[in-house]
């Protein structure tokens, strides 16, 4: 039997971690009702420790006053949303698997469905993935034949993207061709060319509440699904499925595998392309 000392301590830790719980679950409820970002499809651990960061970087106590904050504050509202939603982009990331693209992907889809592609970048970031797709069609295609609908959560991300100014290591692996027909250098960033940036048409999207487009040839969407929860990403991937035409292809980050690609209808053609049976 617990020293009734013992016992006291032992139920009032219960007491804090439920109210630790409640805290949360209160923050969750009010980031929903604010933004209509479900941080249930995401990591909890993972996500409560990005969202106490932020708080702690402005000297808030407790969620109830950080919610408050959110719901007076135009700036810390437009910060929390661009903060919480993962903004970590490169071009041609990961650049063996866009060879795989040129050289496969791309041809392949020309040969099934012609030069009139319907192409989705979701979860776009910054714009580094829809301007690499721009660049990579470019090799097959001419300029005025490509369109990337590209969407993406965070509205500050897509004003970024619009602007299209980036740092050296952001286009690294840009092939040198590439790189010197359709970037600019400006002081120590890259901008690039406004024929790249006409082919991409950008608009804010929820992947885990918005209705998805239909009929489209390629879904690119990578290393973004890492930071949801298994039911929230096989909820996405059966979605996306379900917005590929027959013989579509769903392109996915190095990070991430569908393991029920079957029961979901999709044919693995390598380790991140996924073909629509």
């Amino acid at each position: 039997m617990l020293p009734v000392g013992a016992f006291c301590l032992l139920k009032n830790h219960v007491f804090e971690e439920r109210a630790v719980a409640y805290d949360y679950e209160y923050l969750k409820k009010s980031v929903f009702d604010l933004t209509k970002i479900d941080l249930n499809a995401y990591k909890e651990k993972q996500m409560k420790r990005r969202i106490d960061t932020l708080i702690s970087k402005h000297h808030i106590v407790g969620y109830d006053k950080f919610v408050q904050s959110l719901k007076t504050d135009h700036n810390m509202f437009e910060e929390f949303v661009n903060y919480l939603t993962i903004n970590v982009s490169e071009f041609y990331r990961n650049p063996s698997q866009w060879d795989v693209m040129d050289k496969g992907m791309i041809p392949e889809l020309i040969r099934k469905f012609g030069k009139n592609l319907k192409i989705w970048s979701a979860a776009c970031s910054t714009g580094d993935e829809p301007y690499s797709l721009v660049m990579a069609f470019s090799r097959h295609l001419p300029l005025n034949q490509i369109k990337i609908f590209a969407t993406d959560l965070d509205k500050q991300v897509i004003a970024k993207a619009k602007v299209g100014l980036y740092s050296e290591k952001s286009i690294a692996s840009v092939p040198a061709d590439l790189k010197k027909k359709y970037f600019t250098k400006v002081g120590a960033s890259y901008q690039i060319s406004e024929e790249i940036k006409s082919r991409v048409e950008f608009k804010e999207h929820n992947l885990l509440k918005d209705t998805y487009p239909t009929n489209y040839h390629m879904i690119v969407c990578r290393n973004v699904l890492i930071y949801f929860t298994e039911e929230a990403k096989d909820a996405v991937f059966v979605k996306f499925q379900q917005s590929l035409a027959k013989g579509g292809i769903l392109f996915i980050g190095s990070t991430e595998q569908i393991i029920n690609y079957k029961e979901i209808g999709l044919e693995r053609k390598n380790s991140f392309f996924y073909e629509k049976m």
